[in-house]
């Protein structure tokens, strides 16, 4: 019985491969994140919510996820001092997200270890083509599950 977990693989689907690709760029990510106290799906509510501050529904359906999934993660970039959320003046039933100092800050170290992380950038590179072709991949796919 051959125990090399690599044999085989060039006979993989390409749609298996992307998938195990993935899972391993995002486990090299998490790591990343990890020692800058986010998780990912901290780092996306953050890039979503931009600087002027959003509702809390609004940020939940631009990152693709429920309110109660984004208020989850809302608890988490709250406690870590990233994100404060006050009642929204207008809309005593709305809750506004904004990010603080340390989430901007966070929010810029996360793109620059993205950036310059040797081994994601070692394997990636800036391959335009590749790039491209996961875009359409997402948008494509994407559109299917908005």
């Amino acid at each position: 019985m051959d125990t090399d977990p690599d044999s085989g693989i060039e006979s993989w689907p390409t749609g298996r491969l992307l998938s195990v690709a993935a899972r391993l760029v995002e486990a090299r990510w998490a790591a990343l994140l990890d020692q800058l106290g986010l998780s990912h799906a901290g780092l996306v509510a953050l890039h979503l919510l931009g600087t002027e501050g959003l509702a809390q529904s609004a940020l939940a359906r631009r990152c693709r996820v429920t309110d109660q999934t984004m208020s989850r993660t809302l608890e988490r970039l709250q406690r870590s001092g990233f994100v404060e959320r006050t009642t929204d003046p207008a809309d005593g039933r709305r809750t506004l997200v904004r990010a603080t100092e340390a989430g901007r800050e966070v929010h810029r170290r996360a793109a620059e270890a993205e950036r310059h992380d040797p081994v994601v950038q070692g394997v990636l590179g800036e391959d335009e083509h590749f790039r491209h072709r996961l875009l359409h991949i997402v948008t494509q796919l994407g559109a299917d599950t908005a």
